[in-house]
């Protein structure tokens, strides 16, 4: 009872990290700026995304409010005609530049040297830079939003999460984690004060950044052969002396990021490791979400007709951590119900992932686009 008790206490008070964190400290970006007077550039790569970049193009030739934006899309590799489908929804829009990308030379991952292509080639004169991925559709005001937020917080990155689009099992179960895990575990504003690269996070789906804190910190050049570019990105800035926030941007744009169970299962793997490092902490790590979060319910209906008060601290254990998943899909614009119900078994499905990464890993036999990461 005592172990039990333990466990009730933790995850309240890792509840209560959450409810703070999404209710107190969780930056939200305007949805009504003001025009932003400064010259910005998009940076948008592709690698076969011929099916998805016509939505995430066109929403970005439909911002409002950033009359000196500019936008550089990188072609990089692509072997399905997306190269075709932007010239075609582009047209002779004088904002848009289509580059061609070089394959990525030696110690260089595919996405951050498709990111430095991008970035090296952006306006001379722009003074933020806007990283978007193809899976991304901004709301007409996102990037004006973004650019203020970025100045207003006076950060040299700003993270905006976009709401992550759910429509499979697969997707209901597992993408909801990624918002769960930093509002539960990350201390935003501590993130935002401290000069520590360890206390960092950020997510590359929709990434702005002031151009020269990007540049003083060596921009993806610094990052060349991190899977987890996006958060390396961030550390790199810390260790420049920059500040780095996070925000809900689930009122700025949208993210579908896998098609089906098999994309999503390979896109997690190919990253997981990077997030845990050694084979030590992941395990640790999953041990202790199973206990905390994936016990509690199993111990409910073991004891339910043998030990009532054991089931009923359990099955309040197990109310809590589903509470912590009600306030970040509440927080971020996610789907709460009836999904957050399932959350021990979403992080059953997070621990086989964990491990599978690891496995893959050390068969060097990671890929991603065609290409290894490993």
């Amino acid at each position: 009872m005592t172990v039990l008790l333990t466990l009730l206490i933790a995850v309240a008070a890792l509840t209560g990290h959450t409810w703070l964190n999404a209710t107190r400290w969780l930056r939200r970006p305007t949805d009504r700026p003001d025009d932003v007077d400064e010259l910005v550039t998009v940076l948008l790569p592709l690698r076969d995304e011929a099916t998805r970049v016509t939505p995430c193009l066109r929403a970005l030739l439909s911002q409002r409010g950033v009359p000196g934006m500019r936008v550089v899309v990188l072609d990089d590799g692509s072997t399905d005609g997306t190269a075709e489908v932007v010239r075609a929804v582009a047209g002779d829009d004088p904002r848009v530049t289509l580059l061609t990308g070089v394959a990525p030379p030696p110690g260089w991952l595919g996405k951050p040297h498709a990111c430095w292509q991008l970035a090296t080639r952006a306006d001379p004169d722009a003074t933020a830079l806007v990283f978007v991925d193809a899976d991304v559709v901004l709301a007409p005001h996102a990037v004006a939003a973004a650019v203020t937020e970025l100045r207003a917080a006076r950060v040299t990155l700003l993270s905006p999460y976009p709401r992550i689009v759910v429509a499979t099992a697969g997707d209901r179960l597992v993408q909801p984690l990624l918002q769960w895990l930093w509002l539960t575990f990350l201390p935003l504003r501590a993130m935002e004060r401290s000069s520590r690269p360890s206390l960092a996070a950020a997510g590359g789906q929709f990434l702005v950044v002031d151009r020269a804190g990007y540049t003083a910190a060596g921009g993806h050049a610094a990052v060349a052969d991190k899977i987890l570019e996006d958060v390396e990105l961030a550390r790199a800035v810390k260790r420049a002396g920059g500040r780095i926030a996070l925000a809900d941007g689930s009122r700025l744009a949208i993210c579908r990021m896998y098609d089906d169970w098999p994309q999503l299962r390979d896109g997690y793997s190919k990253s997981l490791w990077a997030s845990f490092g050694h084979p030590g902490a992941a395990a640790a790590v999953v041990a202790a979400l199973l206990l905390l979060y994936t016990a509690p319910p199993l111990i409910a209906l073991r004891f339910a007709s043998t030990a009532p008060l054991v089931s009923m601290v359990a099955l309040i254990a197990y109310l809590l951590g589903v509470a912590g998943r009600v306030l970040t899909a509440r927080a971020t614009g996610g789907r709460w119900w009836p999904d957050a119900l399932a959350h021990p078994v979403s992080v059953v499905v997070l621990g086989w992932l964990t491990l599978r990464s690891y496995h893959l890993r050390k068969r060097r036999r990671l890929t991603w686009r065609g290409r290894p990461v490993s």
